[in-house]
């Protein structure tokens, strides 16, 4: 599997200097937020590399990365909505998938857009939770406004780790994405554990907060 991503991004590096490539990145980071083929970090990583040797602008990489990923959210939620009834019924035609559509209607309710961001660093993860805000029939304004937060920050993040990383992550893209999945899972465990503790430890609401 890794073998083919690699080959893959050697094949599109050739023309990663190309202001074409912008297209190719808004493209592949819509096409993953819709249906996770390829993980568009790493491709969001080449550009930032590309931008670290003056062949693109790091500005318009993140622009490129960040409205595709946008689109693609938004796809994604419309097809969860569009067809939540013949996947509501496929869910609710097991036990498991009961218990997966239950819990991610309780974590969207108890976590709201905080955990619109956070999936957005896990491939995969965001388009289950993006397809399930449709599903589950989130408000579309509300959905809107935390993608237009997490899509810039997951395009800045890997931009910025390409610009920083450079040509280690341009001669091995599996490392390249390998380093931007681990920093973003060790994120989110962080991001958990601070709001558990909150949680747990934190004062108790008082009558006049509820």
């Amino acid at each position: 599997m890794f073998s083919f991503l690699d080959s893959f991004f050697n094949w599109l590096e050739h023309y990663s200097g190309s202001p074409w490539f912008y297209l190719v990145i808004f493209s592949i980071a819509l096409l993953d937020s819709v249906g996770p083929v390829v993980p568009s970090e790493s491709l969001v990583i080449i550009g930032g590399v590309s931008a670290g040797l003056h062949q693109l602008h790091w500005s318009l990489v993140i622009v490129a990365a960040a409205a595709g990923a946008f689109a693609g959210d938004n796809i994604s939620y419309q097809i969860g909505r569009r067809f939540s009834g013949p996947l509501r019924k496929r869910y609710e035609s097991s036990a498991k998938g009961q218990r997966r559509l239950k819990w991610a209607h309780e974590q969207i309710q108890l976590r709201g857009g905080e955990l619109l961001i956070t999936a957005r660093f896990i491939p995969g993860g965001r388009t289950l939770l993006t397809l399930s805000c449709g599903i589950t029939n989130q408000n579309r304004r509300w959905f809107m406004k935390w993608i237009a937060v997490a899509t810039p920050i997951w395009a800045m993040y890997g931009t910025l780790l390409g610009f920083i990383g450079g040509r280690s992550f341009q001669d091995n893209h599996t490392k390249a994405f390998l380093v931007a999945f681990s920093i973003a899972i060790g994120a989110t465990v962080t991001l958990e554990i601070v709001r558990y503790l909150r949680h747990r430890f934190g004062p108790s609401p008082t009558p006049s907060d509820k």
